[in-house]
């Protein structure tokens, strides 16, 4: 069992097989439980285990809080309600529909996964609007009987919401900043298409960080303590990768193919420079590089 706090845990939802890729956020008390980010339909056997493991099940939980709708954060959700119809769902209002119809959802993620698409999410069901609480940011909500503060934090997707939990302090902040695993200071941004948005993400960070958050955790992988340090070094390499992808577009006499390549290896290349070759494939396990690629071209292009 993984504690944070009193209350606060986690589980590691062991996505494809492999541990340290997703993490999913465990509220409990007496009011309830609460996931934040349950993950994909695909890794549900193993989140029902973990939760069994700690004397909980699915049929206790009262509230889902989804960061954002990226179906390696949200896939599980329909499933969720469909076994236990009295959960609320809170969502950006921006990815409030999509969870309610996921058909333009699952079109536009079909066009980056392709045949991958069942095997990496599995089957996602609708959830009934009846259940979906649609944020804008802001707003102060209870989940497990615990306060959470809600900041509107987009930049890696246009639907991103971040949660303060007020009573410990803690920063559950999906993508936003970014990928991390401990025992490393390591930070990958992860920029897939088709929503990043630079200016957009900095200034998540900073409404993020002037929360003065004790501690933060991400969906990959778990809570790390030093926000600012953290988030200093998320932004660096937002900065880094964002300026390697405009040179390469300047380089008119390659294929987007052949940036695409150019990018991939001085990215891998600076990982295994950085890390051991297992940590650094663990790293694209979570984030996969030409998927940032093809995210931050498109966002430098417009």
């Amino acid at each position: 069992m993984a504690i944070i706090a009193t209350g606060l845990d986690y589980a590691d939802v062991r996505f494809r097989g492999y541990p340290g890729i997703i993490a999913t956020g465990i509220l409990h008390g007496r009011a309830g439980l609460a996931l934040v980010d349950p993950g994909p339909q695909t890794s549900l056997a193993t989140l029902t285990a973990e939760l069994r493991e700690r004397g909980m099940s699915t049929r206790d939980v009262t509230e889902l809080v989804v960061t954002h709708i990226h179906l390696d954060h949200s896939g599980a959700a329909g499933h969720l309600v469909r076994e236990n119809p009295a959960i609320t769902v809170y969502v950006h209002a921006i990815g409030a529909p999509h969870l309610i119809d996921p058909s333009r959802l699952l079109a536009s993620a079909s066009k980056l996964y392709g045949a991958d698409m069942q095997r990496l999410w599995g089957e996602i069901l609708p959830i009934p609007a009846a259940n979906v609480r649609a944020l804008q940011g802001g707003e102060r909500i209870t989940a497990a009987g615990r306060a959470l503060r809600v900041a509107y934090t987009p930049g890696h997707a246009k639907h991103h919401v971040s949660y303060l939990d007020e009573a410990s302090g803690l920063a559950f902040v999906g993508d936003t900043l970014g990928i991390r695993r401990a025992p490393g200071t390591y930070v990958m941004p992860p920029a897939p298409p088709p929503d990043i948005d630079l200016d957009a993400w900095f200034e998540s960070v900073r409404r993020i960080l002037a929360w003065k958050p004790s501690s933060v955790f991400l969906t990959h992988f778990g809570p790390f303590d030093h926000p600012s340090s953290h988030a200093d070094e998320l932004v660096a390499r937002l900065e880094e990768w964002a300026g390697l992808a405009s040179a390469l577009l300047g380089r008119t006499e390659l294929s987007d193919a052949q940036r695409c390549g150019r990018f991939v290896e001085d990215v891998r290349r600076d990982l295994r420079r950085r890390m051991s070759a297992e940590d650094a494939e663990g790293y694209e396990r979570s984030g996969r590089i030409d998927y940032s690629w093809t995210g931050l071209a498109r966002a430098l292009s417009k």
